[in-house]
């Protein structure tokens, strides 16, 4: 069975979430959210969206959406804000506590958007919210940038398909990297391995500027840029392909 991963839109309806000039957070957040389950959907995960419209629900019933799934992880997506107008910038992920999975999750989130461009203002314990207390599964609710920066904004809308794979590339790795230990074997499409980090980067941003789910594992010194966590052989033998179509030299590896 694949991986099944509850994405929450943060706010919605009547709940606009932080406002700045005219731009709603619940519109942000339902966009990116339905662009990283697209991502996933198209890596073989099964996805439950607690959200696909503007429509408003309580924290409890968010909750409540993923237990009834019975899914492995809940990530939440909101925009952050602040008392002033461009006071600050930037990434952070929250968590129910530093501990798990989740936390591991939480730190490749950042570490993913710190690529794209964002400040990584880092992990932060927030046991009070309803959905990272209420949720039976690892939880983690991700502020993608200020809503009321203008140069977070500016980033958001440049690059809102990189921060996408970005974040869903960052679900599949730290999932694929958990999965080590259990009886599934996953496929991925190795399309570089680099000493240095910068080189492992340029590869990167490449690949996901093309569309391609992308990531990169740190692994004995070597920074391993890959595409993809499939546990269908076939699946990862179409990627490849159609990376090799596009003139890379690839590797499907487990």
């Amino acid at each position: 069975m694949p991986y099944k991963i509850v994405l929450d839109a943060g706010h919605g309806g009547e709940d606009p979430g932080a406002v700045y000039q005219g731009r709603n957070e619940k519109d942000d957040t339902l966009n990116l959210v339905l662009e990283i389950g697209k991502i996933l959907e198209n890596n073989g995960f099964d996805v439950v969206y607690t959200r696909t419209t503007d429509v408003y629900q309580t924290p409890f019933e968010k909750a409540q959406i993923a237990n009834q799934s019975g899914a492995d992880f809940f990530i939440s997506i909101h925009r952050n804000s602040s008392p002033r107008p461009n006071q600050y910038s930037g990434v952070e992920s929250l968590i129910y506590d530093k501990s798990g999975i989740k936390l591991e999750m939480a730190e490749n989130i950042n570490a993913a958007l710190e690529e794209v461009g964002f400040k990584n203002l880092g992990v932060k314990e927030r046991p009070g919210l309803v959905v990272l207390r209420r949720t039976r599964m690892p939880a983690v609710l991700v502020e993608a940038g200020f809503i009321n920066s203008d140069a977070d904004n500016e980033l958001f809308d440049s690059k809102f398909q990189e921060i996408a794979q970005a974040i869903a590339g960052a679900i599949m790795g730290t999932l694929d990297q958990e999965s080590v230990t259990e009886t599934p074997t996953y496929y991925r499409v190795q399309v570089g391995a680099y000493r240095v980090r910068q080189n492992a980067d340029n590869l990167l941003y490449e690949l996901m500027e093309k569309g391609y789910p992308a990531f990169i594992l740190s692994d004995n010194g070597l920074y391993k840029v890959q595409v993809g966590a499939y546990r269908q052989l076939g699946n990862a033998i179409t990627m490849e392909r159609k990376l090799r179509t596009d003139g890379y030299s690839t590797l499907i590896v487990t």
